[in-house]
């Protein structure tokens, strides 16, 4: 019999050594770290005998908050790592990925749901909405990095930025949609049953205070580390990185006990704290613990999610799943994210990379496990199967394409900048 608060503890540390360690090994092959952990939480669960069942039907409060603090993690880290000022024109990639590519995907989905696999409306609208989030979790290879400082010589290209973008703003940009097929679910798919407060409250207000929120708490957080009467603290210049999590906490919960959405307020906080003193090396120590933090985190959730296979969450999934799976990544993604970026002015290897790198994930988990705590859904096994599929095949598709292609992208662009190419899609706009 496995004692399992010391395989708890072991697993834990091991787990803990990896995450700081796999990185660094498989950076120029065509793997990812959410690949590798996949893979790990597999063959774990597969081969340790009286392990814990990891099924999220089993333990949904859990992997409820467990994915929740992960996405909130890196939101913050997202909105750290943009150097790009917000702006309409600056930011014009990002606001066609969530005003054209964003809504074509979802309708493409929810289509597919209702037709190909037999969902009815508000089953057929949730899986739209649960994998309509570019993730901000497992797209590490794909976004920008550490902040940049005004000494630095290099700069966000367009794909980074819009993709570490897109994945901050719309994974709460998810969650009115969410809440649509919830009340869809509890009272019915006739919109006079929930449009009306749909409108009002799940989209007006939930949106506007997360905002609301998000600036509020940068303001007053960004007086608190740079502001030149609150030299006295010294937060600055102790490099005290905990206070990430502390911005992070404050802004989703203030977000959350207003009714507002914690996820935009999270992102919203991060950018507001960015855009004060962005040549202080102190946004690279906050983004720096936020990192470790979100990469350990993230290990957590993988081997779970591979355990989760393991133990059988994909058994019932037929070729409908699969199609439709197929279909999402490799067509329905990347079509409208081109559609999205026609009239940009980037390079056709640009749009490409942004169109197809869409990757889905831990975002994904939060949603379904959200909703299906709250709402009335049939066939919840298959409403899981569905988004764990996806997250799965773009976890293994995007993670063997994304070192290479950016790669590819990097040298291309480093050789224009010899040649004197100054196409905008090699320069911060």
């Amino acid at each position: 019999m496995v004692d399992e608060v010391g395989a708890f503890y072991l697993v834990a540390g091991l787990a803990a050594i990896a995450a700081a360690l796999v990185p660094r090994f498989i950076s120029r092959l065509p793997l990812s770290m959410p690949m590798v952990f996949l893979g790990a939480g597999f063959v774990l669960f597969t081969l340790i005998p009286d392990i814990p069942d990891p099924d999220p039907l089993a333990h949904p409060v859990f992997v409820e908050h467990l994915t929740e603090i992960c996405v909130v993690i890196s939101l913050m880290g997202a909105g750290l790592a943009l150097n790009r000022p917000v702006g309409w024109r600056r930011w014009s990639t990002t606001w066609r990925l969530l005003t054209i590519t964003m809504p074509l995907s979802m309708l493409a989905v929810g289509v597919l749901g209702w037709f190909a696999l037999g969902f009815g409306a508000a089953a057929s609208v949730l899986v739209a909405a649960v994998l309509a989030p570019t993730d901000p979790v497992l797209a590490g290879e794909v976004q920008v990095g550490e902040p940049a400082t005004d000494d630095d010589d290099h700069h966000e290209d367009e794909a980074r930025f819009a993709l570490t973008s897109e994945a901050g703003l719309n994974d709460g940009l998810a969650f009115p949609f969410a809440y649509a097929a919830i009340s869809m679910s509890l009272v019915g798919a006739a919109p006079q049953a929930w449009l009306g407060h749909w409108l009002a409250v799940d989209v007006g207000w939930r949106l506007g205070m997360g905002l609301v929120v998000g600036l509020g708490v940068g303001w007053v957080l960004r007086k608190l580390f740079f502001a030149s009467r609150a030299e006295r603290l010294n937060l600055a210049e102790q490099a005290e990185g905990f206070v990430a999590l502390a911005a992070t906490f404050v802004a989703y919960g203030v977000a959350e006990l207003l009714q507002g959405y914690g996820f935009i307020a999270v992102f919203t906080c991060a950018c507001t704290i960015r855009a004060a003193e962005r040549s202080h090396d102190y946004h690279r120590v906050l983004h720096s613990y936020v990192e470790q933090l979100e990469r350990l985190l993230t290990v957590s959730v993988l081997l779970l999610l591979g355990g989760s296979v393991a133990g059988g969450i994909l058994t019932d999934v037929g070729m409908a799943e699969v199609a439709v799976a197929a279909a999402f990544l490799l067509l329905i993604r990347p079509l409208s994210g081109l559609v999205g970026l026609v009239g940009r002015g980037l390079g056709p290897r640009e749009r490409l990379v942004v169109a197809f790198f869409g990757v889905r994930g831990v975002g994904s988990l939060y949603y379904i496990a959200y909703a299906l705590e709250r709402g009335d859904f049939a066939e919840p096994d298959r409403l899981w199967a569905i988004v764990v599929l996806v997250v799965v095949g773009s976890v293994l598709l995007h993670g063997v394409s994304a070192t290479p292609a950016m790669a590819l992208l990097d040298r291309r662009r480093r050789q224009a900048a010899v040649d004197g190419d100054t196409a905008p899609a090699a320069t911060a706009v």
